[in-house]
């Protein structure tokens, strides 16, 4: 049996869907080009040797990651960079950005 009710609630759910899934596409290209940007803007101000470093942090720590591309941005937009950032200057970034290290304690109670 045909019913003509039925078929317009699927038309209408194919519908949604499709709107739906061009959403997720354009968020996931909008996503990758502020990733090529980013990583753009990144090479501009660093140098080859501090660019592969950060890239190391990013695999090892992506929360320092974050936080030093946040501080980096951050200084390009303040107008605080005279030159590329050196490893050296990348390496004091990081140092900053990862505050102290907690000293961890073992103590070993006798009785």
């Amino acid at each position: 049996m045909y019913d003509p009710e039925l078929e317009r609630i699927r038309r209408q759910k194919m519908l949604e869907l499709q709107q739906r899934l061009q959403q997720e596409q354009e968020i996931q290209r909008q996503r990758m080009l502020a990733q090529l940007q980013l990583k753009a803007l990144l090479q501009k101000v660093l140098t080859k040797e501090a660019y592969e470093r950060l890239g190391r942090v990013k695999m090892a720590n992506p929360e320092l990651y974050a936080r030093a591309v946040q501080a980096i941005l951050y200084l390009y937009q303040a107008g605080r960079l005279t030159g590329k950032i050196s490893d050296d200057q990348l390496k004091t970034i990081l140092t900053k950005l990862r505050g102290k290290k907690r000293e961890t304690r073992i103590r070993i109670l006798e009785k």
